[in-house]
């Protein structure tokens, strides 16, 4: 669609506040589920803890994984993440994924497109949301990307407000990536996040961008990112694609 996906350059910075974070809870993480994020460049992150014994990757598109499984700069970029053997790939409609059985995830990412259709914001619904609590452990960590709260606060709490409506607990959080501006993110559990507990496992040299000095500081959003009133996004309204385009129209 012309929108810019990532960029070689500074995509650590996203994907380590993406995927560390939703990795730091109270259980070592073996089952991680990553849904969108076809490129590899979270479950690269991910394959860093040693605890992980089993990755389901649910991307929509083939060709897009199957590039990050052959394409030589993308391999590199993402270390062989998606040949790894711990790894599993399902190329599906995540909508469609989420009412099959599986057993709970202990963490899970989610790396879909910002919401700028109908199609990509029903994975942002209450519907959706509430099919998710059913693939979790009680104190797994949900991680989402959530658009920009400095360019599109209102679209940023709406998926905030969603994620809480149906029972999660939710600790917003943000990090700067040059070729985005402010990015949002949300942490959400059904039980309260315990972000101020949180340490990185990992050695310093795993890491361009995240450590223990700076972790906490990604929880603490600034003036100018106010929580603002929002619907509920639900399949019924997709209130979310509406906000979503009023505040990024013309932006670009």
């Amino acid at each position: 669609n012309g929108h810019l996906q990532f960029n070689s350059i500074d995509e650590y910075r996203y994907h380590e506040a993406l995927v560390h974070p939703a990795m730091l809870g109270p259980r070592p993480p073996e089952r991680v589920l990553v849904m969108g994020g076809g490129d590899g460049l979270a479950v690269r992150e991910i394959l860093k803890y040693p605890s992980v014994r089993e990755v389901l990757l649910v991307d929509l598109d083939p060709e897009v994984t199957q590039l990050s499984k052959s394409f030589p700069p993308m391999v590199q970029l993402n270390n062989s993440a998606l040949l790894d053997p711990r790894v599993q790939v399902r190329n599906q409609d995540a909508f469609v994924w989420i009412n099959e059985t599986a057993d709970p995830f202990d963490a899970v990412i989610i790396d879909f497109p910002d919401p700028s259709n109908f199609s990509v914001g029903k994975l942002y619904t209450s519907h959706f949301f509430r099919k998710l609590k059913k693939k979790v452990h009680p104190d797994a960590l949900v991680s989402i990307q959530c658009t920009s709260p400095l360019v599109a606060p209102k679209s940023y709490w709406c998926v905030v407000k969603t994620l809480e409506s149906v029972g999660f607990h939710v600790r917003p959080f943000h990090s700067t990536v040059p070729s985005f501006g402010i990015w949002g993110y949300a942490l959400a559990s059904l039980t309260q996040p315990n972000v101020e507990s949180f340490h990185l496992p990992l050695a310093a040299d795993q890491l361009r961008f995240l450590s223990n000095g700076n972790l906490q500081h990604l929880f603490v959003l600034p003036r100018d990112i106010p929580r603002l009133d929002s619907d509920v996004n639900r399949l019924d309204n997709q209130v979310l694609v509406r906000y979503y385009d009023e505040e990024w129209h013309g932006y670009d």
